[in-house]
């Protein structure tokens, strides 16, 4: 749907009456016999809906809609808003101006957002939504504005800077670097994907007055702090820190609080949680009675560890978990107005749930349950309830709760989607080798015949600690659009079956998934789906590193596509950025060499026999390229069919457009060539 809008004449305060000028598309009702596959392209034309933020009194949702431009290679976000009760969508900012993160004021009259607009940084914005007229700047702050966090009375901000550059400060300085100065490093942890080389400069809490655009440090010391917020009457921040002795050491990170008005940068702190393991994301109770938070109390489960919903007294006491028995995993904590329950975001068997709980404890309620993907959500002060969802046939889009159940109000892709047949996802439950219970997801061609068998390909999940969820999969619906049975699965290290499966994968990589995915396969095998001689094995991160494992253990792949994953975990000591996941689980490289050895696919390279496709990008500091180039060196050297692609100027993530679609048409045509058992329908480049 297209809209226009006359953008002086905006009066929605109160409900008032409106004239819009919308201008929809004439759709003509499209024939199933001219319906079209999923295509490469169609990544780019998909639409990305997020951030809805309800007014207050639950009548108007704003939300954003994030375009992508594949010849220019880039992406722009606008905000939009409509009432949540048969409304009509309204364009609120400029198509050519990208703006993010829309924030109803308390009364309703104004619409915040953030923009960088002039070459500049990001800034806070707002509109006014009784009087109408253009956007009006309010922050001019010279290291910009990522988040609208708002005292109660909206007239200060809190926020999170990163110290100065003391060389751009100086720029006076007679010291001049033509090619860049030397990186001096003595920190533990002294690298990052995106950052780089990491110095001695760290993230602090600022408070910004708006009236007097005064900037005040409230935090500071050799430490990152983050995640702020506001006690209800604008006292008090709470905030998360490691200050242990070594914070680049460990996982231990606390929620503190230190005084709104201080003026000292933070000497004088309150160390609210003591708990050895993370403690993050405080969020006050309206009343001040006390500080919901996550906690991961499990240190020895460490990156295993599953997130609780614990409280505890601002004014001191014991904390206490509300979400012990839950055994799953919770985030994005938001009190209701009144007080009396905390809602949240719940991660269960491939499926994301929002749900409440009373605030003293009790039992859990889901609001949005099923076989859904519910990701951000907001809150109204009347209860109303909006939250992105997606489903296997739907990217996300926003969705209100209500007594009859969820009703759909935004339909950003319904008119693409219109002209497209997607397969079916079917949800998959199997033992694995030993009898433990996994599940897994089986996406079908759109043309499938329970008659055929058809060429198959196991794609594997990042993380470990992550899951395939009932959400819309690109990739699925893809491979799927080119006659592959797509087989996805949860094995033990997934993050949405409780802490014991988990665990499960500790100081395993490799060896206690691997047998969980083979087992997906001889599922969808039984089931009469998979051709068990045209199968096909590939991942990205995680997931290529379970690739490079299991091309060395099994011969029963035609093909493999392993982007970014792990070879040889030792070289990758001290040369990638987890140094505290490798110690924290395999211990020490020279204490503990033989389980580093073992774990390692490059080890075991001398078993591989599949047709292997290796890519990564050039300056990917999160999973280096040196692991793909190990791989490909000693593949190439034994004589296995093998290829290396390598992406100039790319990290672990968010490629160019061009790179993007370069990698979906590689893997198609490295599949094609080698697990279709056929004259390929694509070449390999």
């Amino acid at each position: 749907m297209k809209a226009q809008a006359l953008a002086s004449t905006l009066c929605i305060f109160a409900l008032l009456p409106c004239t819009f000028l919308v201008a929809q598309d004439s759709e003509e009702e499209t024939s199933p016999l001219s319906l079209r596959v999923l295509e490469i392209d169609d990544t780019f034309k998909i639409k990305n809906v997020g951030h809805p933020e309800l007014s207050s009194n639950g009548k108007w949702v704003a939300y954003t809609v994030s375009t992508r431009n594949f010849e220019e290679n880039s992406s722009k976000t606008r905000i939009w808003m409509m009432a949540t009760e048969n409304g009509e969508p309204i364009p609120m900012t400029a198509e050519a101006l990208s703006s993010r993160a829309p924030k109803f004021s308390r009364d309703g009259k104004k619409l915040y957002f953030l923009s960088a607009r002039n070459g500049g940084k990001s800034q806070m914005w707002f509109l006014d939504l009784v009087r109408g007229g253009e956007a009006q700047q309010v922050t001019s702050l010279e290291r910009g504005v990522s988040s609208i966090n708002f005292s109660r009375d909206e007239g200060k901000l809190l926020l999170v800077l990163k110290d100065p550059d003391p060389d751009e400060v100086d720029k006076d300085s007679p010291k001049k670097w033509p090619k860049g100065k030397p990186w001096v490093i003595d920190r533990l942890q002294f690298k990052r994907d995106y950052t780089g080389y990491l110095d001695r400069r760290r993230n602090h809490v600022y408070v910004y007055d708006i009236e007097s655009k005064k900037l005040t440090q409230v935090t500071s010391g050799d430490y990152d702090d983050s995640s702020p917020t506001w006690s209800h009457d604008g006292k008090t921040i709470a905030f998360v820190g490691n200050r242990t002795e070594e914070p680049d050491g460990n996982y231990n990170t606390d929620i503190w609080l230190v005084d709104a008005d201080n003026a000292d940068k933070g000497k004088n702190l309150i160390q609210l949680t003591t708990s050895p393991g993370a403690d993050a994301s405080p969020t006050w109770h309206p009343h001040g009675k006390f500080i919901a938070y996550t906690s991961a109390p499990d240190v020895e489960g460490s990156n295993y560890a599953t997130n609780h919903l614990a409280v505890i007294d601002p004014h001191g006491g014991e904390s206490r978990l509300l979400t012990e028995d839950l055994d799953r995993n919770v985030s994005g904590l938001e009190f209701s107005e009144d007080g009396k329950y905390i809602y949240f975001n719940v991660e269960d068997s491939g499926e994301n749930h929002i749900a409440r709980i009373p605030a003293h404890g009790g039992n859990i309620t889901r609001l949005i349950a099923g076989q859904v993907s519910a990701g951000a959500f907001s809150l109204a002060d009347n209860g109303a309830l909006v939250a992105r969802i997606s489903k296997p046939e739907l990217p996300g889009e926003i969705f209100i709760a209500g007594k009859h159940g969820l009703r759909q109000l935004t339909h950003v892709n319904e008119a693409h989607f219109s002209k497209i047949t997607l397969g079916e996802t079917e949800e998959i439950h199997f033992k694995s080798h030993d009898g433990l219970d996994i599940e897994g997801f089986v996406t079908k061609p759109p043309s499938f015949n329970p008659a055929f068998r058809y060429p198959t390909l196991l794609l594997i999940h990042g993380g470990p600690v992550s899951q395939y969820s009932y959400g819309f999969s690109f990739e699925a619906q893809l491979f799927a659009a080119n006659d592959y049975v797509v087989v996805r699965c949860n094995p033990r290290g997934s993050s949405g079956y409780g802490r014991d499966f988990c665990f499960g994968l500790y100081q395993g990589w490799g060896e206690k998934d691997y047998r969980d995915v083979l087992a997906a396969v001889d599922h969808a095998i039984e089931l009469g789906y998979a051709d068990p001689n045209r199968l096909g094995v590939g991942g990205y991160s995680y997931g290529g590193i379970l690739t490079n494992y299991i091309i060395t253990q099994t011969h029963r792949f035609k093909g493999a596509v392993s982007g970014a994953g792990s070879a040889l975990y030792l070289a990758n000591y001290g040369h990638d950025m987890y140094q505290r996941w490798y110690e924290s689980e395999l211990g020490l490289p020279w204490e503990n060499r033989d389980l580093w050895d073992r774990l390692s696919p490059f080890n075991h390279i001398q078993n591989v026999s599949t047709p292997t496709l290796f890519a990564c990008g050039e300056k990917d500091w999160n999973v280096p390229v040196q692991n793909s180039e190990q791989l490909y060196q000693a593949l190439r050297r034994r004589g296995i069919t093998t290829r290396l692609v390598v992406y100039p100027g790319e990290h672990h993530g968010g490629w160019t457009s061009a790179h993007e679609k370069d990698f979906l048409e590689r893997r198609l045509a490295w599949y094609a060539q080698y697990v279709e058992g056929e004259t390929p329908r694509y070449k390999v480049k």
